[in-house]
């Protein structure tokens, strides 16, 4: 394979040299929050890598980001800062020699993911890098890991430079669509009662942020939760993890949504929820009724259990897809970098007779954390404590069972750089949990992907298993419910 000479990128008009990195990239250089970002893509052809490189070479090195050294600045107390340098872009692409004909390429691809978990990227070069796996598995005819240092920016900013390079297979010129939020009508209502009404909503909110940034705080000092078989006793960043993921049907959570008025958003909270009690269940029956079988149909969980997710927000103004050109503008409302708020999202761990209970819950709890500023908020306070208090305490809680992340993809088949897509699944390792799911959607699919701590979770598998088929009985309830009623 001819080699690219290496590339230089030009520096934008206005562009500092060396600037500081913002103190939200500085935490993920910290010892449990040394984060990356890892995409694995599946496509319907094989990949060809020199289509990839020289693409990449008109994105990817375009963005300050992506072609910048993160260098120790030892004459500012050790501030780390962007330094522009010249990229060899095969020494980001790797291509690994594979046999075709390999018994179980999908535990290989498994495998080989997993295993970038246990690296990191030198910080002799712009910290990402793209592999390319020329095998045949059961979802996809080659596969591909895009791997990113979180302190390059986050999901949002990562996801949309991806769908920047991507078109739709349906007209090759277009970008894709992404699902967006309806914006209401002001003029919809007027009135008294509507004015009283916007009073009563904006003194709620007030209320609630204050709740939950008093919860925030406390959790920070010494709210920790329950430790379960999903929880570690220490932060964990360090630690190796394990990537799994599994398809369902987008129809399928549209299907319950539309029973119970509820959003997706919900929904997967619910699966979640079921699934995560359905687990510990199986692993409190395990540890306490080794011997009884009759305890696969008991109650085995324990009361009062604190479970929750720190759930990760997007917190900039747009947050649908854009080109590249708009992307990386000054004045975009996408703008480039780590612009993410969290909340803390409980989670009731129970048995529940009636699956539909799961998704009331997850609308009720959805429901009061929409009308809240605790994101916001998060991320002001995360911002502040690292300005004026050091990384120490502005890093992320880690007294939360797992991490958290829906995001909305491509309502339509797209191609990454001439390579038709089957499925996108993002994940993470280096954070301090033992556990993050990721949901996201693709054409009618929606996939969930698991980052796991095996050492604390030994059957993500399993957990997979218990979230898919959270949903089938989820929507068997729908199902029987809509029957019920037209009798």
């Amino acid at each position: 394979m001819k080699s690219l000479r290496p590339i230089r990128v030009a520096k934008e008009d206005g562009e500092k040299e060396g600037q500081p990195l913002s103190p939200m990239a500085r935490v993920f250089h910290e010892p449990n929050s040394n984060v990356y970002i890892v995409v694995i893509m599946g496509f319907n052809t094989p990949i060809n890598p020199d289509v990839v490189k020289v693409n990449l070479a008109q994105t990817f090195l375009k963005h300050p980001r992506l072609s910048s050294l993160q260098v120790m600045d030892e004459e500012n107390g050790g501030e780390m800062r962007w330094v522009r340098t010249e990229v060899n872009i095969d020494n980001h692409v790797i291509v690994p020699k594979l046999d075709p004909n390999m018994d179980c390429p999908d535990k290989f691809v498994e495998d080989y993911t997993s295993n970038l978990s246990k690296t990191t990227i030198s910080r002799s070069m712009p910290m990402w890098d793209i592999h390319i796996l020329k095998v045949k598995t059961s979802e996809a005819e080659s596969t591909s890991i895009l791997r990113v240092h979180h302190s390059i920016g986050d999901g949002t900013s990562l996801m949309s430079l991806l769908l920047s390079c991507t078109r739709k297979v349906s007209n090759p010129t277009e970008l894709p669509n992404l699902p967006t939020l309806k914006k209401r009508n002001p003029n919809d209502s007027a009135g008294f009662w509507h004015l009283l009404l916007k009073l009563w909503m904006l003194v709620l909110l007030c209320w609630n942020t204050v709740v939950d940034v008093v919860i925030f705080l406390a959790t920070i000092l010494f709210l920790e939760d329950t430790k379960t078989p999903l929880k570690g006793a220490s932060p964990v960043g360090s630690t190796a993890r394990r990537f799994v993921h599994r398809t369902i049907s987008l129809d399928d959570v549209k299907l319950v949504k539309n029973a119970l008025g509820a959003t997706i958003n919900d929904v997967m909270m619910a699966i979640t929820q079921a699934g995560l009690s359905c687990y510990l269940n199986r692993k409190y029956g395990d540890d306490h009724q080794k011997d009884d079988e009759g305890a696969k149909g008991k109650n085995n969980l324990p009361k009062n259990i604190r479970l929750r997710a720190t759930f990760f927000m997007n917190i900039r103004p747009s947050a649908g897809n854009l080109a590249f050109e708009d992307m990386t503008r000054k004045d975009s409302e996408a703008r480039w970098g780590n612009h993410i708020g969290y909340v803390l999202f409980p989670f009731t761990i129970a048995l529940k007779e009636n699956p539909l209970d799961y998704v009331r819950d997850a609308k009720i709890t959805g429901d009061r954390k929409k009308a809240t500023l605790e994101s916001k908020f998060t991320y002001f306070m995360a911002r502040f404590f690292l300005n004026f208090c050091g990384t120490k305490m502005g890093n992320f809680p880690t007294q939360t069972t797992l991490w958290f992340s829906n995001v909305a993809g491509p309502q339509e088949e797209i191609s990454y750089f001439g390579h038709p897509v089957t499925f996108i699944a993002p994940t993470l390792y280096g954070q301090p949990n033992a556990l993050m799911i990721h949901v996201v959607s693709y054409e009618n699919k929606m996939k969930i992907i698991l980052s796991a701590d095996e050492n604390i979770i030994p059957d993500p598998h399993q957990l997979c298993d218990d979230l898919q088929n959270s949903l089938s009985l989820i929507k068997d309830a729908v199902i029987k419910s809509k029957r019920a009623a037209e009798l």
